[in-house]
C-alpha cells in the first residue's frame, strides 16, 4: 500500500511495538501500515463518519470523535506516539490540541500543508484570490482549513508553548526537502515533537 508522502514520513519513523493514537486518521491508512508493517498497537480518533466505517472496515480500532473535544477523555501518557496528521489547521484550539497530544503520548508527529509556500504566495500576489492547489484544493468558503499555518508559525508556537522539536521533515512535490528557506520552499511540513 502506498501512503501518502507525510503519512510514509511518519511510518518510517514510529518504533515497531508501539502504542499509538492517530487523531483525524482519515480511512486509517497509516494506522494499517504500521499495525501490518511494524507491528504497532493503533488506536484511531476520527471526525467523518464514512471514515470511521472505512477503517474499522480495515479491522482498526478507530471511534469517532473531535480532536477539540475528545483528547481530554484519554489518560496521561497512555502511547508512545500521537499523530495529528493534515488536521491541526482544522482544529478550533490548536494550541490546546496540542498540549492534549504531549499529555497523551510520549511524543506527537505533526503534519501539515504550509501556507507561505512560494506557490500560494504568487498565487495571492498575482491572482489576488485565496490559492487552489493539489495540497488546498478546496476554495476558501468550502475548505475544512480555519486556521492557515506556516512553517515559521508553527515553530515559534511550539517554541511558544515550551514544546522541543526533536525532528523536522520538508516535502515539496511529495519529496523531502532540505531544511533550508523550507518556509518558502516546502509545501508540507511534520514535526516529530517531545516536552
Amino acid at each position: 500500500m502506498s501512503l501518502r508522502p507525510d503519512l510514509a514520513v511518519i511510518a518510517d519513523h514510529v518504533a515497531a511495538g508501539s502504542r499509538v493514537l492517530d487523531i483525524g486518521c482519515g480511512d486509517g491508512a497509516l494506522m494499517a501500515a504500521l499495525r501490518d508493517d511494524r507491528q504497532v498497537d493503533a488506536r484511531g480518533l476520527e471526525l467523518d463518519p464514512a471514515n470511521v466505517a472505512a477503517a474499522v472496515g480495515r479491522g482498526l480500532s478507530v471511534v469517532q470523535g473531535d480532536a477539540d473535544a475528545d483528547l481530554a477523555a484519554y489518560p496521561d501518557q497512555s502511547f508512545d506516539y500521537a499523530i495529528l496528521s493534515q488536521t491541526l489547521q482544522t482544529t478550533r484550539n490548536p494550541h490546546l490540541v496540542l498540549d492534549q497530544l504531549l499529555r497523551i503520548g510520549g511524543r506527537a508527529f505533526v503534519s501539515f500543508p504550509n501556507f507561505a509556500h512560494w506557490r500560494v504566495r504568487a498565487s495571492l500576489l498575482w491572482g489576488g484570490r485565496m490559492p487552489v492547489t493539489k495540497l488546498l484544493p478546496e476554495r476558501w468558503y468550502d475548505t475544512p482549513n480555519i486556521h492557515h499555518v506556516t512553517i515559521d508559525d508553527f515553530r515559534a508556537l511550539v517554541k511558544e508553548r515550551g514544546i522541543t522539536v526533536e525532528d523536522a521533515w520538508f516535502l515539496n512535490n511529495g519529496r523531502r526537502t532540505g531544511a533550508a528557506a523550507a518556509n518558502f520552499r516546502a509545501e508540507h511540513a511534520v514535526f516529530l515533537l517531545r516536552r
